[in-house]
């Protein structure tokens, strides 16, 4: 029986290893993972960022990233994997599993930091799929503030400045600052001053540090961030201050008044669906006035607009919305007249209503009923009105371009009627000046 010859084999044949293998290498073993970035990083150099730059970006295409993403920023932050409670894993041979090519070992200054931005900056931009792992990443960082030294902790909070205020990471991170035992001690509050501090010197524009927070929904928790002993707007205001921190202590006065406002529209738009009088409104409202200096009269009357207009289901025929409203507006003119006792509240008013009726397209034919209605019941007055028509007109939209077209035509007669009274009025008190002589 004849056997079958064998196949020739090539003396000196390499086998290729493919980019997987190298990979699988490391499979399931997140020390060796951190050994080959700690080397990396070692051989780059403390602060030469450049090379630091070059060594991660190619070393995602051999090494895991995505799978030991919380390994790679846990070396990146404190040079080595963190355990719980924020002590790094050190083994036998120390030079390996840490280094102090990374945050925590950086020199406190701020360009330095600031290089340390930009490594992960330019990290995440590259490798799309470490956004998500670094927002989970900076929750666990938190979380372990505790187990860092007082320095680790300050350049921390400064690298986290520059992360909100360059949008790299959510707000909403800093609630993992509010642990019960991180409060009472003392270290999230500490930690936040020194964040808000070096925040308010990147970006000086409180109308963003706002934003963000507003978006990270931590506007509303930033008094948690002290014992409940403590959570107080004398307790909060007292500590920002002496902190130099005044634009964060607006920032929750802000928001405290916005609940407020938020209470009174409820509780006036109960009182209104249970169709109490008017008169019991204009003093529950007048009250909250007294007991809170915050809530203003301008604020106030485009607040109450709100309310009475959104008490109400309008017709969805524009032929009858007109009446509706007239006839609903009569009943309320007496609240609207008792929040516009100046020029400033009466033009917010005739603001908001040119926006309202603009935005509601059944009512651009109505404008000019409800201001004659309003006129009619000392709600605006003449001067007030006049003085829009003129402003919108000769600015075309000074204070607002909303459906002005439709509306100056609206109004041209009325404003006509308006100016020869005036003049009549005027000529009527010479003539009896006269007499008096």
């Amino acid at each position: 029986m004849s056997q079958k010859a064998a196949k020739p084999i090539l003396s000196g044949q390499r086998i290729k290893t493919r980019k997987r293998d190298e990979k699988d290498k490391i499979k399931q073993d997140p020390s060796a993972f951190r050994d080959s970035i700690i080397e990396g990083l070692n051989n780059a150099g403390k602060e030469d960022f450049e090379a630091i730059n070059q060594f991660l970006d190619s070393a995602g295409s051999k090494l895991d990233y995505r799978r030991y993403a919380e390994p790679l920023f846990d070396v990146l932050f404190a040079g080595g994997l963190l355990a719980p409670g924020g002590a790094v894993i050190e083994d036998s041979n120390a030079e390996k599993s840490r280094t102090e090519v990374c945050v925590f070992f950086a020199k406190d200054e701020v360009d330095i930091l600031k290089e340390w931005y930009d490594v992960f900056w330019k990290l995440i931009r590259h490798y799309k799929y470490l956004e998500k792992a670094f927002e989970e990443e900076m929750k666990k960082i938190l979380k372990c503030v505790k187990g860092y030294t007082p320095e680790e902790r300050l350049k921390l909070a400064k690298i986290c400045a520059l992360f909100f205020s360059n949008n790299l990471i959510s707000a909403q991170c800093l609630r993992y600052l509010q642990e019960d035992n991180l409060v009472k001690e003392g270290l999230a509050l500490k930690f936040v001053t020194d964040l808000f501090h070096y925040w308010m010197k990147e970006k000086k524009d409180i109308k963003e540090i706002k934003s963000t927070l507003k978006a990270g929904q931590m506007e509303a928790k930033l008094m948690n961030f002290f014992p409940s002993n403590k959570q107080t707007i004398e307790h909060f205001e007292k500590h920002f201050k002496e902190h130099d921190l005044d634009a964060i202590v607006e920032i929750q006065r802000s928001y405290e008044l916005n609940v407020m406002k938020k209470k009174l529209k409820e509780h006036v738009e109960e009182m209104i669906h249970d169709e109490e009088p008017v008169k019991e409104i204009i003093a529950f409202v007048k009250e909250q006035m007294k007991k809170t200096a915050k809530l203003v009269e301008h604020d106030l009357v485009v607040q109450m607009w709100n309310c009475i207009m959104e008490a109400c289901e309008w017709n969805k025929k524009e032929e009858l919305v007109a009446g509706q409203a007239l006839k609903h507006l009569k009943i309320y003119a007496p609240l609207l007249e008792a929040l516009a006792n100046t020029a400033r509240s009466e033009m917010t008013l005739m603001l908001k209503i040119q926006e309202f009726c603009y935005e509601n397209m059944n009512f651009m034919k109505v404008f000019q009923k409800i201001i004659i209605l309003l006129y009619k019941a000392r709600v605006l007055s003449e001067d007030a009105i006049i003085r829009w028509y003129k402003n919108s007109s000769e600015s075309r939209g000074a204070f607002s371009s909303k459906g002005l077209s439709v509306f100056l035509d609206d109004m041209k007669q009325f404003v006509h009627w308006l100016e020869n009274a005036e003049e009549e009025s005027s000529e009527e008190e010479d003539e009896d000046d006269e007499e008096e002589k």
